[in-house]
């Protein structure tokens, strides 16, 4: 599991993107890249990592679904997420 820290950093720049996203799109539209450059830089969707909703793990992220490998399969085990079972042949 991710520190807490590590965890709420992630959430400040997801914040932050959304904050600036109008603004940046804005700039680069315009091409006033000087002024782009003095914008935060954790205000760009670049600086975001995937992460798991769950435990924070940075490695192993199922885009579909939010989560790392490990939890999906618990989840999935456990039936707590509609539609997946496991496969047999």
């Amino acid at each position: 599991m991710a520190k807490e820290s590590i965890k709420a950093r992630e959430r400040k720049r997801a914040k932050m993107v959304q904050k600036y996203a109008a603004k940046r799109a804005a700039l680069k539209e315009a091409g006033d890249w000087d002024a782009l450059q003095k914008l935060p830089a954790n205000g760009s969707k670049v600086r975001m990592h995937n992460r798991c909703l769950i435990t924070g793990r940075p490695k192993g992220y199922i885009r579909l679904f939010g989560i790392s490998r490990y939890k999906f399969r618990e989840m999935a085990l456990e039936g707590k997420i509609p539609g997946v079972t496991k496969s047999s042949w």
